[in-house]
This record gives structure tokens, sequence and C-alpha cells, in this order.
């Protein structure tokens, strides 16, 4: 007999980001909507205040500070002026409330969502979680981690190509044979933000993402004092040298946002 133990890879959380881009003489209007009622009526909870974790079911409102346009063009992602974060351990909820608001908003809002899924962890050892989660940064409230970057991307059909076990290799230093170190691999390279960066990252259902979708949306919340950090990490990751990963990466546009505490201040002038 053989075992029949094949770890699950269901999802374990939905998430979308739906990015908005609202007419100047729609912005009181849409300001006005009663998107709380909406969260609070699918037991969403907001995670302004939350600490310790994200809630279980969740919402969120990111308004925009600045963008950098990426490889893949992405015009609504890179002209959003406000981003709503939404997340629950089923996608009901989800779909949900991407209805409602829409419905709230009308054809105004223009909406441009990235949506995902969490799974278990497909690459990662208990040596590696601990170095890289075991100690990871868990979500504080808005007034301390107010910074946030969505970055989504894609890997490159090359990369897809490559038989798992490989892929695997890159997340991890390479040496040669006297034991030098040849390039650091992705969680090296990413360690500085181990201690200071909240990380999430959805993945798209199937893998590779369909054409004109993305592979991964990550996402890091933090202090305004760690800001740098995210950009340090970030050019780190770009090193090819540092982290030969990144070959076969192509990034949509970064959006840089601050979390607000709700969504009419997302459209306020303040």
């Amino acid at each position: 007999m053989r075992a029949d133990d094949i770890q699950p890879s269901d999802p374990v959380r939905y998430g979308a980001y739906i990015c908005l881009t609202i007419p100047a003489a729609e912005r009181a209007a849409v300001a006005a909507a009663d998107v709380t009622a909406l969260a609070n009526g699918l037991g969403l909870g907001n995670e302004y205040g939350a600490s310790g974790g994200d809630p279980q079911r969740s919402v969120a409102y990111l308004r925009r500070v600045s963008t950098e346009p990426g490889q893949i063009d992405d015009r609504p992602l890179l002209d959003a002026e406000a981003v709503v974060h939404v997340a629950a351990p089923e996608a009901g909820p989800v779909a949900e409330f991407r209805a409602g608001l829409a419905g709230l908003l009308g054809p105004a809002a223009r909406p441009r969502t990235l949506a995902g899924v969490v799974q278990p962890f497909s690459y990662t050892s208990a040596s590696m979680f601990n170095f890289a989660y075991g100690h990871r940064v868990l979500q504080g409230t808005g007034r301390v981690m107010p910074s946030v970057f969505l970055v989504p991307m894609r890997k490159t059909a090359e990369w897809w190509q490559k038989q798992w076990m490989e892929r695997h290799t890159f997340f991890l230093p390479r040496y040669d044979n006297a034991g030098r170190m040849l390039s650091e691999g992705h969680a090296l390279a990413a360690e500085a933000g181990i201690s200071c960066l909240l990380r999430r990252t959805y993945k798209h259902p199937v893998l590779p993402a369909p054409d004109g979708e993305y592979d991964f949306i990550s996402y890091f919340e933090c202090a305004d004092d760690d800001a740098p950090v995210y950009r340090q990490v970030r050019d780190a990751l770009r090193d090819v040298a540092r982290n030969p990963e990144w070959r076969y990466v192509q990034e949509g546009p970064t959006w840089h946002g601050r979390r607000v505490a709700t969504w009419a201040e997302l459209f306020s002038d303040g």
C-alpha cells in the first residue's frame, strides 16, 4: 500500500484590491455612499483598527500617495486614487462586497480589481518558515503602520517552463564548489524586511495566470519610518546578481498609499 497524504492546496483566504479612479464631478456622491453599512452587513472588520493580525473577514481603505510605472502597462492601477481591500476565508463575502460596491457607485467608479487567493506554503520548509515567517510582522493599527505598497507581478513563460524543483532553488543562496556564496537568492535579499514589513501575497487561483492577469499580488504595510526599508528590499530583489529569480519577473505599477479609517476619507481634500 501507499500513503494518500498529498498536502492540500485549497485556498485558505480570498481577497481583492478594488482600485478606484473617481471623476471630480462624482467625488462628493461617491464619498457619501454607505460603504460602511455594506461592509458591516457582510461581517467585514475594518483593518484600520486591527492589531495582531488581519481580521478574518476584513475591509481596508487605502488612499494614494504616489505611483510608479512598471514593466507591465496598467493604467487603471497607475491612476487609481484609492484602493479598497476586502478579504475573507470564503469567496462569497468578497464577491458580495465587490458586487455591492459596484451597485453603490455605479459606472463613475471605473474599478480595476486585482483578486487572488492565499494557499498553504508550497516552497517553505520548517527552517525557511522559522527564518522568514516565524517572527513575521503582524498587522498593526493604521496609526502605527500607515504606509502601504501594492505591487502586482507576473513570472515569464521561461520561469513556468522550469521544473518545480529548479524554481525552488531560486529562493535560496547559491554556492560554488569551495563554499563561496555566488548569489543570495530571494530569501536573503529580502531579509531586511522581515523585522518591519507586513507581507501579504495573493496568488492567481491558476498558475501561470491567463494572459492579461497577474500571477501574484504583493502587498506591504509598515510604519512611516520603515518605508525606506521597503525600497531597500525592492532594490535588492531587483538586483539579479543578488537574486537571479528576478530575471523572470515582470512587475506592474507600484502603488504607494496610506491607510485611512473610513470610506469618506478616501475622497476628502484634507
